[in-house]
């Protein structure tokens, strides 16, 4: 792995672990049915019909996170730049929440630890309000992901 950029203020940088092993969690960010079932902060989902990935570098990842409370869609538009299976993800979002975020990059490492899986996000540039508000979205996904993970069943 190359080194990465530095994380500046206009980045979000998040660090979290998952009770899965780094092949499964790699695929609930790369398989549509996988992310079907956590994208999205809490009172939004992503349904299947509104996910499309080609996982290959200069591939699409297209989602259409959908407000449970109106219908409205949020599209994200991006495009895989860099791609080490099962380790490593690097997009260009050129737009995301109506336009209000463009021109981001999102990079995700997965790191093995056995029975748990290591997830470090790094995103951005961000104005500091779009940077909140993401990092605030992406926690509340994150939960989504760690119920599905830890519920027997779920």
């Amino acid at each position: 792995m190359t080194d990465l950029p530095a994380v500046t203020e206009r980045d979000v940088y998040i660090t979290r672990s998952f009770a899965a092993p780094r092949d499964v969690v790699w695929k609930f960010w790369t398989e549509p049915a996988r992310l079907a079932e956590w994208f999205g902060p809490a009172g939004f989902h992503t349904p299947l019909e509104r996910i499309d990935v080609s996982l290959v570098e200069g591939g699409t990842w297209h989602l259409g996170m959908t407000a449970d409370a109106t219908g409205e869609v949020y599209p994200l538009s991006a495009t895989f730049l860099r791609i080490i299976e099962p380790e490593y993800l690097e997009l260009h979002i050129a737009s995301a929440s109506g336009g209000e975020i463009e021109d981001v990059t999102l990079r995700i490492q997965f790191h093995d630890h056995g029975a748990t899986t290591r997830m470090t996000l790094h995103q951005g540039p961000f104005s500091p309000e779009h940077r909140d508000l993401t990092v605030e979205g992406w926690e509340q996904s994150f939960e989504k992901l760690d119920t599905l993970f830890t519920t027997p069943g779920a």
